[in-house]
């Protein structure tokens, strides 16, 4: 599809949805899809459909858990339906945040941090920040009092994850003028407040009124404290600390989400 055939982005009509949906489930799954283009806007128009993608994946990773529970332990269930999202996003929020834990690990000022930032290599604090996302997660859905549940708590999570992102856009500057984080463009607070209501229509589905509520303020939390030490250690947000919020929030939703089952 060409520019030209794009609507302009302040129209919300249905085929610009379309596109926007479709940009966004091409830029945060490797999914077949046919190829995408951005408009002038960049990215940033589309992230408003952030939650929406990211509430399909959490949806398919649920089902996997459903699947995989009839036969196996819910630890081993989680473990699985972890890893289909994995291969879904092709661990590009995984990514992010092993390289932003490297670089607040390492030593130096801000320019050094971004540096190591850069470096495809993996060092110790990303390993562990790895491990212990995974283990958090896993143990969070493992805790789960069904099959379904665990879905609906993946779905909210997920959702919620990507509804942080353009917010976290919003608060911050980019911490240097190229790189993915500065290359998608600032969503406007149109977007954000777009995103942050599917996120809340979707936790409120897999989790309920309540714990749904509380699951938004852990996430806020969250998406707070790895903003903040972005900004005060590199300046403010890359692509890597975008990952890393997803990855952080997506954690607290689901702790929130094991809190509530016991």
């Amino acid at each position: 599809m060409s520019d030209s055939a794009i609507p302009d982005s302040s129209l919300r009509s249905p085929l610009r949805w379309l596109v926007d949906l479709h940009l966004a489930a091409a830029f945060l799954t490797r999914l077949p899809l046919p190829p995408a283009h951005c408009d002038t806007g960049g990215l940033a128009p589309a992230m408003a459909a952030f939650p929406l993608v990211g509430g399909a994946i959490g949806a398919i990773g649920g089902l996997v858990y459903v699947l995989a529970a009839l036969a196996l332990p819910p630890l081993a269930a989680a473990l699985l339906a972890l890893l289909v999202g994995v291969m879904l996003t092709g661990a590009l929020h995984e990514d992010g945040l092993a390289d932003l834990a490297d670089g607040l690990g390492a030593r130096g000022g801000r320019e050094r941090r971004l540096e190591v930032m850069r470096d495809s290599r993996t060092g110790a604090f990303g390993v562990l920040a790895l491990l212990f996302s995974v283990t958090l997660r896993a143990a969070a859905l493992a805790a789960a009092p069904s099959g379904w549940a665990a879905l609906g708590a993946m779905v909210a999570a997920g959702a919620v994850a990507r509804a942080a992102l353009p917010a976290v856009m919003q608060a911050l500057p980019p911490a240097r003028p190229d790189g993915l984080g500065a290359a998608a463009g600032v969503p406007d607070a149109s977007v954000a407040a777009r995103a942050a209501v599917f996120g809340v229509v979707l936790a409120v589905a897999g989790l309920g009124p309540l714990p749904a509520l509380a699951a938004m303020v852990a996430a806020a939390a969250a998406a707070f404290g790895i903003g903040w030490l972005a900004r005060r250690a590199i300046g403010g947000y890359t692509g890597d600390v975008l990952g890393a919020v997803a990855q952080a929030v997506e954690i607290a939703v689901l702790l929130v989400a094991a809190a509530g089952w016991k």
